[in-house]
């Protein structure tokens, strides 16, 4: 078992692996995975790992990881899984991996919107210099192909009449304000991935995504869909920080895994891709509300509490931001957890080490 303490990952790795998906060309290969410790990170050296098992591709799964003894927990079978191997190491240092590389997906980033501004020259240096690292590291090995996990925050704020977004369609990013360390540090970085493709020839593809989460996200994280998830199961009320009006769509964690890999082996070389499903787009607010019906047993309900300080939250701007995801789903790629889906599948996840809720 690719999760053995998480039922409900365990049951998305292996209707995952059920599907149809265009990955023959992994067969034999070896991925190498940055930030493989995180959330998508993780459950994409799972999902390899259940492939193994599940259609005996004998995948071997490098994963760049910079604490060991973390990897060791979030994969405790690291040392009997021969097609498992952990490569530990600073992604802000020259990578140390003297083993033959096919294919590389890079997630390694920071995701927390607190960090980038607490710490925001260091989200710059760990875009710009991480993935510098792993483009040279690409060129070493000579790789088939190279995704990047970049993020729908390069659209900046869209105009008011944007209407869906498409990835031609880039709104405004404030290189004044710190919050956009993170914005800024993932468009630069989209350009350096295209400059390395083109002049070394990397066949690198960008996977733009939108917000992403499921079965596998921690308890604490500190994200808003997160901290909903935590308010149904210990009966609190969810307070706003904000007026809850900005609009965005979303995607659960196993189907950005699969997405990923159909941008990884039928992408085109040097073009970014949407990852969304297109019925997802909500506003904050109303997703607030959506969690209080979807659990009327928890008795909560939606307040709103905004503070002077509010930028020190390091909140984006409001706005709209519907992706559009067809580009992608030319390739074929499919969404199949719709919103409710994906809350009830994170809150029985999230509820797994404590009390069912009554």
């Amino acid at each position: 078992m690719e999760s053995p303490d998480n039922k409900i990952l365990q049951e998305d790795l292996e209707r995952a692996a059920a599907l149809d998906l265009p990955v023959e060309a992994l067969r034999d290969a070896r991925v190498f995975v940055t930030g493989a410790t995180g959330l998508l990170g993780s459950q994409m050296v799972k999902f390899l790992l259940c492939l193994n098992r599940l259609k005996d591709y004998h995948i071997t799964v490098i994963a760049h990881v910079r604490n060991r003894e973390k990897a060791e927990r979030v994969f405790p079978y690291a040392g009997e899984n021969g097609r498992l191997v952990l490569s530990v190491g600073d992604i802000n240092e020259r990578i140390s991996y003297d083993g033959d590389v096919d294919y590389i997906i890079h997630g390694a980033s920071p995701t927390s919107s607190k960090f980038f501004v607490s710490h925001p020259v260091e989200t710059i240096h760990t875009a710009m210099d991480g993935t510098e690292n792993v483009l040279v590291f690409a060129r070493e090995k000579q790789v088939k192909g190279m995704v990047y996990l970049s993020s729908l925050e390069v659209y900046g704020t869209p105009r008011e009449d944007a209407g869906l977004i498409s990835e031609g369609d880039y709104g405004i990013i404030d290189p004044l304000s710190v919050r956009s360390s993170y914005s800024e540090g993932k468009r630069m970085v989209e350009c350096l991935c295209v400059s390395h493709g083109e002049e070394y020839q990397i066949p690198i593809k960008i996977a733009r995504l939108s917000q992403t989460f499921g079965a596998g996200v921690n308890y604490d994280d500190g994200r808003v869909f997160a901290e909903f998830a935590r308010c149904a199961i210990e009966k609190r009320n969810i307070v706003l920080h904000t007026e809850g009006k900005t609009v965005r769509s979303y995607c659960y964690t196993m189907d950005a895994i699969t997405a990923l890999l159909y941008i990884l082996l039928k992408g085109e070389p040097g073009e970014a891709y949407n990852v969304t499903n297109m019925d997802t787009a909500i506003s904050i607010y109303d997703m607030a509300k959506l969690v209080c019906q979807l659990y009327p047993e928890s008795g909560i309900t939606v307040e709103k509490d905004i503070p002077e300080d509010l930028a020190s939250f390091g909140y984006n701007p409001e706005m709209v931001i519907r992706l559009n995801s067809a580009k992608l789903e030319s390739l074929g790629w499919r969404a199949t957890v719709d919103l409710k889906g994906m809350y009830r599948r994170l809150i029985s996840d999230l509820c797994r080490d404590r009390e069912p809720m009554a």
